[in-house]
């Protein structure tokens, strides 16, 4: 079957299918969060900032477009305010927005921008990145460090608030939250992050398993289900990005161990079940689409075998439909009622992109060629791409959402495009003055959010704001020693990686006393202790199907 697949070719329609879609949103949806393919209008979805713009502007770049990401952050810099009375997602802000900005951040000097004299330590996008994340800080505000789901931008959490939030909305924040706070110089993002992870990993259940939902206040497990899909899906995902991320041996040994009890319990025959997170029992024999994330991540851990045996289950799912149904019936080989539908996710692509930097397999390419096949021939209309409604008979929903244009397109687009600067394996780079001293950039090993939005690792080592008293202790010696004035103490910074990941360790356990005097005194942003969206229309959105059996 692997004749040489015509990459080249495929990479031109790919970019040809990001400008369909992009081009009618701009022209029908925007200033509207989401294009409606099917009426050619917009709507708002889960705020209200323009999200499609927001999501595909790093794609812009990936697609080589410097002028229309430039044109694109100057518009998002007049017109985008999160001072609004407008109930959020937290996780969706976070990943969508706080992702997008800081990502478009970071590759703005890439891009031919001009940037301020402290990039990447400040700039614009910096400053709204930071701004957004500040409004999702009331949500932390609970007596466990595990967030609300919902948060209210002008007024903090609402009243009344459901303090029922599903796992993902829980450990979702450390690649975004740790990236700010390393630019900022503001440790409480970071802070916050760390201690929900931690507080999900205290209330695993004695065989090792999470579960779905749980309540933020009491702790107590409302969806008992464990697995690796929905709900729980980008916990995992941030142990692993987190540990890669900030060089952190204590949260890939978390994931390591969660590993093992997924393997033990969920694991059958190279696809992965539902469980009773207590017991270990088999509660749904159900494949989710949004699990086909999870042979990238096995690659990223270096399990490739694994990886790919699983990869090519889920590739005969695609097969069968010409997408993923967002549940599938593993011992019946069909969909589940009401959940046939494929949004035109990106999972499956994300994870070919990944196999396919391990191992050059051709099947890899032959799944692009056939998303790329399915989604024009099923969901291209007039004014974009809609969301398949239904796998059976082809139905189109009026929705096209953004991560179509921020993952689906890039992921498949990366997959094709093996010389792209996101695959910079080191041999290239740029170095940078900032106020702290020369800095490395693109170097390469860009770390993806869970809404593919890539960041630099190298550039959390660019702000040391508060240096440490060890910096200062060797600036002094070194003037003290040096007999002109030469400030070249650059790099002597390269110690940074190993000295935050042992420098963590300590100041971690007593971050939890120090997180809650820090928000304290940080009262200028509103510290409502309880927060909106009811849950079940909540489940819906995030597709959930937890609620029967609990």
């Amino acid at each position: 079957a692997a004749r040489g697949l015509d990459v080249a070719s495929y990479r031109e329609r790919v970019r040809a299918m990001f400008y369909h879609a992009y081009e009618h949103y701009l022209e029908s949806a925007f200033p509207y969060d989401e294009l409606r393919p099917l009426t050619c209008d917009g709507q708002d979805t889960w705020g209200s900032f323009s999200l499609t713009l927001i999501d595909a502007l790093d794609t812009l770049l990936i697609l080589g477009n410097v002028s229309e990401f430039q044109r694109v952050v100057n518009v998002l810099q007049e017109g985008v305010d999160f001072d609004i009375d407008v109930n959020a997602s937290v996780f969706e802000t976070n990943i969508r927005v706080v992702g997008g900005l800081l990502s478009a951040h970071l590759l703005s000097r890439k891009a031919g921008l001009e940037v301020e004299a402290g990039w990447p330590c400040s700039g614009p996008l910096l400053r709204m990145a930071e701004e957004a994340a500040r409004k999702l800080l009331p949500a932390f505000q609970t007596p466990t460090g595990m967030p609300y789901g919902t948060v209210n931008l002008l007024h903090g959490v609402n009243p009344g608030e459901t303090p029922v939030t599903c796992t993902a909305g829980i450990g979702t924040f450390i690649v975004e939250f740790a990236t700010l706070s390393h630019l900022t110089g503001d440790p409480v993002f970071e802070d916050v992050a760390r201690k929900a992870l931690k507080a999900l990993w205290k209330n695993r259940s004695d065989i090792g398993l999470v579960g779905n939902h749980i309540d933020v206040i009491t702790a107590k497990w409302v969806a008992q289900d464990a697995g690796i899909g929905a709900g729980v899906d980008s916990y995992f995902e941030y142990l692993v990005k987190g540990a890669i991320l900030l060089q952190d041996k204590e949260l890939m040994s978390m994931f390591l161990e969660y590993n093992k009890a997924i393997k033990n319990y969920t694991k059958f025959d190279d696809w992965y079940l539902w469980v009773q997170m207590y017991k270990g029992t088999v509660s749904m024999p159900v494949f989710q689409s949004l699990e086909a994330y999870w042979p990238g991540l096995q690659s990223l851990i270096g399990d490739v075998d694994n990886a790919m045996r699983t990869f090519l289950n889920y590739y005969t799912v695609w097969k069968q439909f010409g997408g993923l149904p967002e549940f599938y019936n593993i011992p019946q080989g069909y969909t589940v009622d009401k959940r046939e539908g494929y949004p035109l996710r990106p999972e499956l692509m994300e994870s070919a992109m990944y196999l396919y930097r391990a191992t050059r397999d051709p099947t890899l390419l032959e799944l692009g060629r056939d998303a790329v096949e399915s989604i024009e021939k099923i969901s291209k209309v007039d004014c974009g791409f809609a969301t398949i409604k239904d796998l059976r008979d082809h139905r189109l929903d009026n929705r096209m959402e953004s991560f179509f244009l921020a993952e689906t397109i890039k992921y498949l687009y990366l997959l094709f495009d093996p010389d792209n600067f996101i695959h910079n394996d080191g041999s290239a780079f740029e170095v940078v003055q900032t106020p702290f001293g020369e800095c490395v950039l693109g170097a390469g090993g860009y770390i993806f959010n869970t809404e593919a939005h890539p960041i630099d690792p190298a550039a959390l080592h660019c702000c040391r704001r508060h240096k440490e008293e060890q910096w200062e202790v060797q600036d002094l010696m070194r003037e003290f020693y040096s007999p002109k004035k030469t400030k070249k103490f650059t790099l002597t910074r390269a110690p940074d990686r190993g000295e935050g990941e042992n420098g963590k360790e300590p100041e971690d356990a007593s971050s939890e006393k120090a997180g809650g005097k820090r928000n304290s005194k940080r009262s200028s942003h509103s510290l409502l202790s309880c927060p909106s969206q009811s849950f079940n229309s909540k489940l819906a959105v995030l597709g959930q199907v937890f609620l029967d059996n609990t």
